[in-house]
């Protein structure tokens, strides 16, 4: 029989004698051996794999087609033989390509355990949640669980069950920003942004019958022009006790030693009357300057003292107004303080900060000062 290409590239055998066959099988295998040579990639195994092995395509189904089929039955043995050492040296070659193609992936992903590592940025607290949480820590020390409410609020929850009736001068000093189109709504349901974190004890209180003790951070919103001092958006931290028998005695030493926690243990405190609608009687507290140690400094204005808070005694018509949803807070049995502090102007004392801008600039290089 004359040897010939068929249609998908496999010759035709020139006999069925094992010579012949060996002849023929013996030629396939060394084209085996040139295509495995070239397998420098993942890729190119796998084309290999389908060259070969493929069950509609491969070169093997090929030869099975044209060799085994449709040989005589006395020569399908010799056939059959010889197919399955060429299968098994396919097979045998596509392992090993696997395995050093694999082997050389690996050797390009090994990583140098000797190389320095890469250092990471390491982030540190912003100056105001640092002051924020030293504040939280001082107080939670002393029994506080801390508050938390929504930054828009209602009128009622603002000012109305705070004292701050409506036509109230204190409203005009706080420079309130109105939600817009609220105008159709009654006084007391109309929204704004919180001016101060006061409503929180209102919710509290409504929600939890004495004994509470409560301190409650948070942003506050005021339609203030911005310059060193003054930011439209600012951070409030104030406290309230409320419980039978609690006397101004117990806001005084409540707050001489929370100062003292913050500033160091030499800072003294003391209370000028003051005026807030929400307590009575009210105080304003002020700190010997722990910079000078009271001896007068720039920062203390040459003074010894800085004023730094306002409290008082909550006020009876407070309790009267949370009575309608928690009759537990009879101002004839209950007592109780409240206290507040800005937290950015402590954070700009303890940090010697000019400017409470730089506070919310997001500038990278005042901020990596803090790390």
């Amino acid at each position: 029989m004359s040897q010939h290409e068929t249609g998908d590239q496999i010759p035709s055998l020139s006999g069925y004698s094992e010579a012949e066959l060996d002849q023929a099988f013996a030629g396939v295998l060394r084209e085996v051996e040139t295509s495995a040579a070239a397998l420098a990639d993942s890729d190119a195994v796998e084309a290999f794999r389908l060259q070969w092995l493929g069950r509609k395509q491969g070169r093997l189904k090929a030869i099975s087609d044209a060799w085994l089929a449709p040989a005589p039955v006395e020569a399908k043995k010799l056939i059959g033989q010889r197919f399955n050492v060429l299968k098994s040296a396919i097979e045998e070659r596509l392992e090993r390509a696997g395995k050093a193609t694999h082997t050389n992936a690996l050797e390009a992903e090994r990583i140098d355990i000797t190389l320095p590592g890469t250092q990471p940025r390491v982030g540190a607290e912003h100056p105001l949640i640092k002051t924020q949480n030293e504040l939280l820590a001082i107080f939670a020390r002393m029994g506080y669980s801390v508050g938390v409410g929504p930054e828009v609020e209602t009128d009622y929850y603002n000012f109305e069950s705070l004292n701050f009736p409506p036509g109230h001068p204190a409203r005009d000093t706080q420079d309130t920003l109105v939600v817009a189109n609220q105008d159709r709504k009654p006084l007391r349901d109309r929204l704004l942004m919180r001016t101060h974190t006061s409503p929180v004890q209102i919710h509290t209180m409504e929600t939890q019958a004495p004994p509470v003790r409560i301190v409650i951070p948070g942003k506050v919103h005021r339609n203030d022009a911005a310059d060193a001092t003054h930011s439209p958006i600012f951070h409030q931290l104030e406290g309230l006790c409320v419980d039978t028998n609690i006397t101004f005695a117990d806001l005084k030493g409540t707050l001489d030693h929370a100062m003292k926690e913050l500033f160091g243990s030499s800072v003294k405190t003391r209370f000028f009357p003051s005026f807030f609608p929400f307590t009575e009687p009210s105080a304003d507290v002020q700190i010997s300057c722990p910079f000078c140690g009271g001896k007068g400094c720039r920062k203390c204005k040459h003074s010894g003292w800085i004023e730094l808070l306002g409290c008082g005694m909550v006020d009876p018509a407070v309790f009267g107004f949370v009575q309608q949803k928690q009759p537990a807070y009879d101002p004839k049995k209950i007592s109780g303080f409240a206290f507040g502090m800005g937290i950015d102007r402590i954070a700009m004392m303890k940090y010697g900060i000019s400017d409470i801008g730089l506070l919310y600039s997001g500038d990278l290089r005042f901020l990596e000062q803090f790390g």
